[in-house]
């Protein structure tokens, strides 16, 4: 697969309703558009023996208790405590290889797999760290991908959430440290990993491909074209950069003013 090919499945999955989002085949397609022309079929392969197994689990155990079992024990997925920084832990192609990787990429396959399954189960975006959520018949819970999918218990939740930062009234709030997130918003999370540690690297092209994987799969927020002009710019690519502001004028939002301003910036330094 080039990385065109990958553009193209990219956009075809942000056309898709939240429903029929495809997770697995639009996380193949990121790590494709990073690194091009490998060979997918060992993440098709293990998300289809994860779907398998889990199918066979259901109904002999909880729904959360046999995704867990599924994924960490029979299929060893777990996070890497020794490298978390490695790239190969956002890349789904190489944690399909390693059995390693980071949360929001190790959800790909709780999420793909549960749904096969017909389990309820959602990403959680919780601050700093991906978890998966699973309704169960006592209520919904929270398992960690990273740590073997363990359950992490409400008072956890809320430790995790001071460390974090967040205040008092709010690390209280279980529905609101819980709330679910669609499938598009799960990967667009890994994206934003992506970017974050590109910046820090003043990896300006790797910037701009993970920026553009969020436009594409979330065509009507301009947020993300933002980012893709901001990495433009700093590779010295002004006309793309320009074009990338144009995309971010045409959708609306409430940054219009920001838009605007950064559009004429670079225009002037393009003149």
């Amino acid at each position: 697969m080039t990385r065109d090919e990958a553009e193209s499945i990219l956009t075809t999955a942000g056309e898709a309703g939240d429903a029929d989002f495809p997770l697995l085949e639009a996380a193949i397609a990121c790590a494709i558009h990073d690194y091009p022309f490998r060979d997918p079929e060992p993440v098709r392969t293990l998300a289809r023996n994860a779907c398998e197994r889990l199918a066979e689990r259901i109904g002999g155990e909880g729904p959360d208790d046999a995704l867990a079992e599924t994924m960490a024990a029979d299929l060893r997925l777990n996070g890497d405590l020794l490298h978390y920084d490695h790239p190969s832990n956002t890349d789904i192609i190489d944690v399909a290889e390693r059995r390693r990787g980071l949360p929001a990429a190790l959800a790909v396959f709780y999420l793909h797999a549960a749904k096969a399954a017909g389990l309820q189960a959602a990403g959680v975006d919780f601050p700093g760290h991906f978890m998966v959520r699973v309704e169960t018949s006592e209520g919904p819970v929270a398992l960690d991908p990273f740590s073997q999918g363990r359950l992490v218990l409400p008072s956890e939740l809320t430790r995790r959430a001071l460390r974090a930062g967040l205040t008092p009234h709010v690390a209280d709030r279980l529905d609101l440290l819980m709330a679910p997130v669609t499938d598009r918003q799960s990967l667009i999370r890994l994206q934003n990993v992506l970017f974050s540690r590109a910046i820090r690297a003043q990896d300006y092209d790797g910037a701009e491909r993970s920026a553009l994987r969020r436009a594409l799969l979330d065509p009507g927020d301009h947020r993300p074209w933002l980012d893709v002009a901001s990495a433009r710019e700093k590779q010295g690519a002004l006309a793309g950069a320009m074009e990338a502001l144009s995309r971010a004028r045409g959708l609306d939002g409430v940054e219009e003013a920001r838009r605007s301003t950064t559009f004429e910036r670079v225009r002037m330094r393009l003149n």
